[in-house]
């Protein structure tokens, strides 16, 4: 069975309920963010598997099972009436994961730049890739109704990049640049 089915091509796609929507759709923009943030975190698992280290491999073990609530995430989005009950689960997870990550860097007493070597700085960058479906989540769910722990999830991701990519620089001994507002 071939990849294309060429009934996309007028500019409008399937959901799963089976209706037709524009590309551009609100809906069919979440999901596909979503998948956006999916995809780039299989560049940083890729980055991860250049070594063994223990903290490498627990952080790819975690951005894998987020790959996976992702799609999960992706499909619920496209209405396909799935039960999104382990997103809470996963969200006290990442407290968890912060909380741990968090007591083993430096104190945070000034904001800094994004960075921290290549895999800082791609978790760093996917960050802001989860802050921006944050925002198209939000949107969705101002015009439709969207699962509230879809919401907290997200939100919480983004604080769990945010962390991992100064976790990550510790590790490589990486030194953050503290931001230097305008005097």
């Amino acid at each position: 069975m071939p990849i294309y089915t060429k009934t996309g091509d007028r500019g409008k796609t399937s959901l799963r309920s089976g209706s037709r929507v524009w590309k551009d759709s609100q809906r069919v923009e979440t999901y596909g963010t979503i998948d956006e943030l999916n995809s780039y975190i299989g560049v940083i698992v890729a980055e991860l598997d250049e070594e063994t280290k223990e903290w490498k491999c627990d952080l790819k073990e975690l951005l894998i099972m987020i790959q996976n609530d992702l799609l999960y995430i992706g499909s619920a989005l496209a209405q396909s009436e799935l039960v999104l009950d382990q997103l809470t689960q996963h969200t006290q997870q990442f407290e968890q994961h912060i909380d741990t990550m968090t007591g083993q860097v430096p104190e945070l007493s000034n904001f800094i730049l994004p960075g921290g070597g290549r895999i800082g700085s791609s978790l760093q960058y996917a960050r802001t890739l989860a802050r921006r479906a944050e925002r198209r989540v939000v949107t969705l769910a101002r015009k439709e109704n969207v699962d509230q722990a879809l919401i907290k999830y997200i939100n919480r991701l983004s604080d769990l990049f945010f962390t991992m990519g100064r976790f990550a620089a510790y590790k490589q001994k990486q030194k953050e640049i503290v931001w230097k507002p305008f005097e």
